[in-house]
């Protein structure tokens, strides 16, 4: 199972935008989704699905989070 994962845009070059996911730089594909320097997306199979909301973004992190510590214990 893929689960899309959230970030932020960092920059963008033709169509193609660099994701910050805690520190780790990807590239996506921003053309199906039209996003900013600053927004926060949800990224899948390299592409950017949906635009979110910070606070939707946190959430996530912190449920991934709580998953990992379950998966580790």
């Amino acid at each position: 199972m893929c689960v899309a994962a959230p970030g932020r845009v960092v920059e963008i070059k033709d169509n193609i935008a660099t994701v910050d996911y805690s520190g780790n730089l990807t590239k996506a594909n921003a053309g199906v989704v039209n996003v900013a320097v600053g927004d926060y997306v949800l990224v899948h199979a390299g592409l950017i699905i949906q635009k979110i909301s910070q606070s939707e973004a946190k959430e996530m992190e912190e449920l991934f989070s709580m998953l990992e510590e379950m998966g580790n214990a």
